[in-house]
């Protein structure tokens, strides 16, 4: 029997409990869930649909594609949509040639196909994404990993893309890649990319493994892993593999999800990288692009009783607005997601158990996840999308299942309330989940959510908290650099109300293998008014910003707020309230 197999059959016996004491939470009678969603996948025109290039001889590269991302490619001020594909593997007959999908939301929840008009159209086998501004020219450029050469985008300014993956020298060879992000590691303005890297696979000679006759995949540790790589931006369009003079090539995992932040509130950007069914990497940057593995003793390595995940997708947030960023990552069957609470910057710790961050989801292998307040109450809640990677697992296992439905946990103040049923998410069609984004996609102050789906279409959620009658107030902050990097990446925000603080951070690559959330949003409960909004930029200094009205966008301008010379360390506890 496969090593998952066993794992799952041993480690329910230590989760279940307690998992399952919020499972059962749901709002009171008669009252209206206060998160619900809507499917408006049919009628948005999305035309696209996931294909992993499968030929029947099951080979790896079809259970970790893929990502998706979020990003506004025209500067049109909608949130538009990017869809990696798979390409025809191997032994595939008759060639589908699937291809990658760039679509221009138009709004009204309705989406047009630009992916031609736009350069796009390629047939690399698409697993990450990721998304920023390279060359500082104010345009969202695209990162993409695939099993085959990373390849990078450069957007023009006037809706298209040009492959400038030659000229840029980040191809990486013949790789299988996994999730990418982009930093500024050294504070110089530009962004760098770290690029995590899965297995060393090839079709040759591949046999796959059965059990009860039924045909699996081979999992990562049948096969030797890969050290991810860390280019660095030289600022002229080039860049420069320094991934051993960083510190990154000294160790080797089978790379997954990857969310870099300043885990430790020195004013640098660290970074968190999931390994699968291996001990997790936390490369801590010393604020000159070299970096320390610390996972193990940060205690991000393991999980709460010291087993390696079948780790896949990594968000960070503040989920007990203590002022500091925790970590939740999606694991495979059996096993319980993980929420990391961070330790005040002093290491993190496994609180999945006793906040109920674990509860629904327990049977399901668990892909795409976020950390976002969906009610707007000031809390955010967690999201986890569902999917097996087995088409046949329901043949051998009847404790888990090839689709499912997602999962919310809302956040209830000290604890996860486990609703996914009364959020409206299983009247949705079942599916096997892969990627999953988070933004406003109609502009309307509440975070939708996008769902890319195995070998079917995507899902797109709709958020109805406005459409509802909710009532709580939001504010979303977007970011533009000057001395620092135009898009803000790794600067820390801190909206300053009359009810307490709010924090986060700009992130390029998060989720599993994706990207989203570059207009941070931050709900603010009942909350009437904003006192100011503090931001310190990577490589610049700290500045305030007055905010006149909330429900809004609002644009802050590195240089036109005014500076702030109280550090960090002096914010008091009401500050981080």
């Amino acid at each position: 029997m496969p090593r998952r197999c066993l794992t799952w059959l041993a480690r329910s016996l230590l989760l279940v409990a307690g998992a399952t004491a919020f499972m059962g939470a749901r709002p009171s009678h008669g009252e209206p869930p206060p998160i619900f969603f809507e499917d408006t996948s049919a009628a948005a025109g999305i035309g696209f649909v996931h294909d992993d290039g499968g030929s029947g001889n099951r080979f790896i590269p079809e259970t970790v594609t893929a990502g998706l991302a979020t990003l506004d490619h025209d500067l049109d001020g909608r949130i538009d949509l990017y869809f990696p594909n798979g390409s025809d593997l191997p032994g595939t007959e008759p060639r589908r040639r699937p291809r990658a999908m760039l679509v221009r939301n138009r709004g009204g929840w309705r989406f047009e196909d630009v992916t031609a008009a736009a350069g796009l159209d390629h047939d690399s086998y698409g697993v990450g994404v990721t998304v920023g501004d390279l060359d500082n020219d104010g345009f969202p450029d695209l990162c993409t990993s695939n099993y085959g050469p990373k390849r990078m985008w450069q957007n023009m300014g006037d809706g298209t893309f040009l492959d400038v993956t030659a000229t840029a020298g980040t191809a990486d060879g013949d790789k299988l890649g996994a999730g990418l992000a982009l930093l500024d590691a050294d504070g110089d303005g530009d962004l760098d990319l770290y690029a995590a890297n899965y297995v060393r696979f090839s079709p040759e000679g591949h046999v796959s493994p059965r059990i009860r006759g039924v045909p699996l995949y081979h999992g990562p540790r049948d096969y030797e892993a890969w050290p991810d790589t860390f280019f660095r931006n030289e600022g002229d369009g080039r860049f420069s593999d320094q991934s051993e003079s960083s510190g990154i090539a000294g160790r080797a995992g089978p790379g997954m999800g990857v969310v870099c932040l300043d885990e430790d509130g020195d004013g640098d950007t660290d970074i968190f990288v999931l390994n699968d069914v291996a001990a997790n990497f936390l490369f801590r940057n010393d604020g000159t692009g070299r970096f320390e593995e610390v996972g193990l003793e940060t205690g991000l390595a393991y999980d709460m009783i010291g087993q390696p995940n079948g780790s896949m997708g990594v968000d960070c947030g503040d989920v007990d607005n203590d002022g500091w960023l925790d970590l939740w990552m999606t694991s495979y069957q059996g096993e319980r997601p993980v929420l990391y609470h961070n330790l005040a910057g002093h290491g993190f710790e496994d609180v999945s158990a006793r906040t109920g961050a674990g509860a629904g989801s327990v049977p399901w292998v668990k892909w795409g996840c976020g950390i976002v307040d969906f009610d707007n109450d000031g809390r955010r809640d967690l999201f986890i999308a569902c999917g097996h990677i087995n088409d046949l697992v329901e043949q051998f296992d009847d404790a888990t299942a090839y689709r499912n439905h997602n999962v919310l946990l809302r956040n209830v103040g000290e604890r996860f309330m486990e609703m996914s049923a009364a959020a409206g998410l299983h009247a949705i069609p079942r599916h096997s989940a892969r990627g999953a984004a988070f933004d406003d996609l109609d502009d309307d102050g509440d975070i939708d959510g996008v769902i890319l789906n195995a070998r079917e279409a995507p899902t797109l959620l709709r958020n109805l908290e406005r459409e509802r009658g909710g009532e709580h107030h939001w504010l979303q902050v977007r970011l533009v650099g000057r001395g620092s990097n135009r898009d803000g990446v790794g600067a820390n925000v801190r909206v300053v109300t009359p009810e307490g603080v709010f924090i986060d951070e700009v992130h390029s690559g998060r989720g599993y293998q994706g990207h989203f959330g570059s207009r941070l949003h931050f709900g603010l409960g009942a909350g009437m008014a904003v006192d100011r909004v503090e931001v310190r930029w990577i490589g610049g200094g700290r500045e305030a910003f007055d905010v006149a009205g909330i429900d809004r966008l609002v644009t802050l301008t590195e240089g036109a707020g005014r500076p702030v010379d109280r550090p960090a360390e002096t914010e008091t506890e009401a500050d981080r309230r």
